[in-house]
């Protein structure tokens, strides 16, 4: 097996366990379109198999305010 094709399936088994534990979760039970759901939910797929470690990684985030 070549190392490029071992390394393609390690992330893509990764990644794919974030997905199972953003579901698990819920996450997309509530749909809040703000910056800090959608963060939290990326920091959690890339943090993969960690979430079952005890990771649970949570982003807080403000966008910035028009002036006025």
């Amino acid at each position: 097996m070549q190392i490029g094709r071992f390394v393609s399936i390690v992330v893509l088994a990764w990644l794919i366990i974030g997905a199972v534990a953003v579901f698990q979760r819920g996450y997309f039970e509530e749909v809040v379109a703000d910056c800090s759901t959608a963060a939290t939910i990326a920091v959690t797929v890339l943090a993969g198999p960690l979430n079952y470690m005890g990771v649970n990684p949570q982003v807080e985030c403000t966008l910035p305010q028009p002036s006025q």
